[in-house]
């Protein structure tokens, strides 16, 4: 199957990151959120990301202009019809995202994959809200997605082969490394890595440590490039949440069990890094 417009839904840091990498690789991209505030704000961002990438040297000026330009921007889902292939990157929540694949299945033609950028919630729950279960599949990408090389891709279990190998191939184009997962909440990434952040979450509860020390100890300790409570600040806490509480209503293992501590800063509106304050404040 031939892709040459790529959607993209969600502008905010993993769909404009997305964005970014799909016009890079050449395609056409089509960047889509619930108003144009959201769409030029995300849109800016990559401008941003492109020219310190001309400022180090590592872009020429003239592929900066034509990344750029490849980048449609759209508030209207609709616009979704002229995609071949869409990722949706919106917030991890099981409501919004099945509304969302019951329009595009709507609005996109037959052939299209629709692939959701998801970080725990299972690929045949979204599937079955669609009538191509066959063409729904997980595109997972890390954060940041311009710098982080891995893609997970998740076959839900109606997922074609077909359409299996046009998202790896279509992550190799983007100049990623793909890994297969298997279709069950929080596939490789999460399923391993926010149980670790869970429980530095409790470590700083219980008062085993402070968020200094226990960061310290992972990154000096392990030789992890950033400790797991800045990680999680910058990934989201309300993210971390929802993946925590998708494993632990998945799997109903106790070990799963969000850190009330946790909890206690989504409620308080302390996500991290775009609040301004999560386990460390922010400028």
């Amino acid at each position: 199957m031939s892709i040459a417009t790529f959607g993209v839904i969600g502008a905010g840091q993993m769909g404009g990151g997305i964005a970014q990498v799909a016009a890079a690789s050449g395609l056409q991209v089509i960047l889509n959120d619930i108003n144009e505030d959201l769409v030029l704000r995300g849109l800016n961002v990559i401008g941003k990301n492109l020219q310190r990438a001309v400022d180090k040297g590592k872009l020429k000026e003239a592929e900066r202009v034509r990344t750029l330009n490849r980048i449609q921007t759209s508030s209207s889902l609709e616009d979704m019809g002229a995609a071949d292939f869409v990722v949706e990157a919106a917030t991890e929540n099981e409501p919004v995202k099945f509304k969302i694949f019951k329009d595009l299945d709507r609005i996109c033609r037959p052939e299209v994959i629709l692939a959701t950028n998801t970080s725990s919630i299972p690929i045949g729950r979204i599937a079955a809200q669609t009538g191509r279960p066959d063409k729904v599949i997980g595109m997972h990408f890390m954060n940041p997605v311009p710098v982080m090389k891995l893609v997970e891709i998740i076959r839900g279990l109606a997922t074609s082969d077909e359409t299996f190998e046009t998202t790896w191939a279509l992550s190799e184009q983007f100049g990623k490394t793909p890994a297969q997962a298997s279709d069950y909440p929080g596939f490789i990434a999460n399923r391993i890595l926010m149980p670790m952040i869970n429980e530095a979450v409790f470590a700083l509860y219980h008062g085993v440590g402070t968020r200094e020390d226990i960061d310290t100890v992972m990154k000096l300790g392990m030789n992890h490039p950033m400790g797991p409570l800045a990680l999680a600040d910058l990934i989201g806490l309300d993210t971390c949440l929802a993946i925590m509480e998708t494993l632990y209503d998945g799997f109903k293992d106790s070990k799963y069990r969000p850190c009330p501590l946790l909890r206690k800063y989504v409620e308080a509106g302390w996500l991290g890094r775009k609040t301004g304050r999560g386990f460390y404040e922010y400028k």
